[in-house]
Formats: C-alpha cells, sequence, structure tokens
C-alpha cells in the first residue's frame, strides 16, 4: 500500500492543474498520412536505386560478354544483385521512420496452410489471363512477356536460385513484414491492400501485376494472421517453382511446333500413333493437375467466405478517407507514377 502522510505533517493544498488542450483531429490524420507517404517514399527510393544500378551492372557485366551473348545468371545477377544488396537495404533508412507494431506471433496447422496454398492457384491463373489479355489489348498483340521469356531460357539452378529462394524472401521480407508490420495500426484490410498494390506494381510488368496483386492479398493476410514471415515465404516459393521451374521444364520438353501451331494433323496423327509424344503426356497431366487444383481452390475461396478474420486496429482509418490518406499522399502517388510509368514502358519496348 501507498504510504499515507501522517497527521503532524500538514497538508499541502492542491495545487490547479492546467486543462490540457485536447489534440486537433487533423494532427491525427496528418501523422497517419506522413507514414503513409514515407512508406510510399521508401518504395521509390528502392525503385528509382534499383532500376539505376540495375543499368549499370548490365552495362558493366555487357563488358564481359560482348555480342550480346550475356547468360541469364548475369541478367539475373545485374537485376537482383542491386536490389537485394543496396536497393532494397537503402530503402530501409526510410521504413524505420514509421514505428512498427510488435505482435504475438502464432502458428499455423498443416491443413490451413495447404488449403490457403491452393487458393492461391486460381488467383495466380485468373490474374495470369488477365494481365496478358490487358497487355495484348493495349498493344494489339505485340506485347511480350519478356520474364516468361527469361525463364524458359535460364537455366534451372539459376532459376531456383534468384526466382524461388532469394525473390521470395528478400520481396517478402519488404512487402510483408516491413509494410503490414508499420501500417497494420491503420487498419488490417488497408495496410494488406497497399501492401498487395505495392508489391503489383514493383514488377514493373502488367503481365504481372494482376496476380501479383491478388497473391499479395492472400499473402497478406496470411501474414497478418501469424506474424510469421516463414509462411508467406513458403507459399511464394512453392508458387515460383510451379512457375518458373516445373512449368518451363515441361514445356521445352514438348515438340515447339505443337506449341505454335506449325505441326499439321497428319505429322500430329503419326506421331500419337508412334508413341513418340515427347513431353506431350507430362504436359497433359500437369495441365489436368493444374485444373483441378484450381476447382479445389475456386471451392476452397467460397467455402471461407465466413473464415475471413479482421479485427479493428487501433488507429483505423475512417472508411470515407482510407483511400485519401493512404494513396493520395506525396510519396505513394510518386511511388505509383514511377512503377506505371516503367510498367508502361516495359510494356511498348
Amino acid at each position: 500500500m501507498p504510504n499515507m502522510p501522517s497527521q503532524q505533517q500538514p497538508q499541502q493544498q492542491p495545487q490547479p492543474q492546467p486543462t490540457p488542450n485536447p489534440t486537433p483531429k487533423r494532427v491525427w490524420w496528418v501523422e497517419a498520412g506522413r507514414n503513409f507517404s514515407l512508406i510510399g517514399a521508401a518504395l521509390a527510393i528502392m525503385l528509382v536505386f534499383w532500376i539505376a544500378l540495375n543499368i549499370l551492372a548490365s552495362n558493366a557485366l555487357a563488358l564481359l560478354f560482348p555480342g550480346g551473348n550475356m547468360p541469364t545468371w548475369a541478367l539475373f545477377l545485374a537485376s537482383s544483385g542491386p536490389l537485394y544488396a543496396i536497393a532494397m537495404p537503402l530503402s530501409m533508412l526510410v521504413f524505420t521512420r514509421v514505428p512498427a507494431i510488435e505482435t504475438r506471433k502464432y502458428n499455423m496447422g498443416a491443413k490451413e496452410f495447404f488449403q490457403l496454398l491452393i487458393m492461391c492457384v486460381p488467383v495466380m491463373y485468373l490474374g495470369n489471363i488477365i494481365g496478358n489479355m490487358f497487355s495484348q489489348t493495349a498493344t494489339d498483340g505485340q506485347a511480350v512477356d519478356r520474364v516468361s521469356s527469361l525463364l524458359m531460357g535460364s537455366q534451372w539452378w539459376v532459376t531456383v536460385l534468384f526466382a524461388v529462394i532469394l525473390g521470395p524472401i528478400f520481396e517478402e521480407w519488404i512487402f510483408r513484414k516491413e509494410i503490414i508490420s508499420r501500417l497494420r495500426r491503420y487498419g488490417e484490410r488497408t495496410a494488406i491492400v497497399i501492401s498487395s498494390l505495392a508489391f503489383a506494381l514493383f514488377h514493373q510488368n502488367f503481365f504481372q501485376f494482376f496476380y501479383a496483386f491478388g497473391l499479395g492479398l492472400l499473402f497478406g493476410y496470411v501474414y497478418m494472421r501469424t506474424s510469421k514471415l516463414i509462411y508467406p515465404v513458403l507459399m511464394h516459393m512453392l508458387l515460383n517453382f510451379n512457375g518458373s521451374v516445373i512449368a518451363p521444364l515441361l514445356l521445352r520438353s514438348v515438340d515447339s511446333r505443337i506449341l505454335d501451331g506449325s505441326l499439321s494433323e497428319a505429322d500430329l496423327l503419326s506421331m500419337i500413333e508412334n508413341g513418340n509424344l515427347g513431353g506431350m503426356g507430362a504436359m497433359m497431366l500437369y495441365g489436368m493437375v493444374l485444373f483441378a487444383l484450381v476447382i479445389t481452390g475456386i471451392v476452397l475461396l467460397v467455402k471461407w467466405q465466413r473464415r475471413w478474420e479482421f479485427y479493428t486496429a487501433p488507429e483505423e482509418l475512417p472508411r470515407g478517407s482510407k483511400l485519401r490518406i493512404s494513396i493520395g499522399n506525396p510519396g505513394m502517388i510518386v511511388y505509383i507514377l514511377i512503377a506505371v510509368a516503367l510498367s508502361v514502358l516495359m510494356l511498348f519496348q
């Protein structure tokens, strides 16, 4: 118990306390907008330094491989090396100006993990279809998915190193952990959407934008509910392994004449009669498995409608102000404009 004053001690008259001035509401909005703007500025810095250093690295490596014969490992190194070693760490100088919220970490069961992973499959392929349709329509059928072309011509170990291991680790670290941990105070849904939008724009590629945004929503939800980066990283790795290693490997095993439609019907019938279809059998089996996963993923997405959990954040943004505060600020606007400009440039290049 606290010590009570003795009767012999003179009682001090309480001094009147000044009435505190209530903090105007606008100061809170300004602070929230400032933090979103800092996140956008960090992303813009990362993007600008990445592109600039990529150009410098590509030109330097071109001197070692004259004649345009640069191997795919050098192309990946020129792109990913500056991003992971310089651009992303440099952006942390701004990211850290927005305080992160420490949250309790939760484990995810294997059943829930694989259900959410399967839900990613229809999201990924639907987004891929939309991205292809948008890109082809915008360019009158002239657009080329350079990322897919690069992966098709890449050695498997290069793809595994850069696209399956390093990419998911660094991208989930920035776009899930750093962004969501710093913005979740303003609303869980808001933090997930901003993280997904930033992730999709980061690819600078309309072929990838739509499925990256959809996958970002699911990855963001997983991180929001568990606060453990390992789960979205593993999901990202498994999906990239499928799209970057397994699919190109199977496509390379199929006669190119079948893929581009130049094989005559007579030759095709002859190949079928002789059982000389090459990798077509494996490709057809792969397609059936993917189709089953797409259907299962759609069913799970429907069944999970009432299972998605979102909690009110300490400084939840009101509905009418979410878009203005989270996106309508200088940092985010600059990042979006830079990323969209680069995406358009890549589309028509």
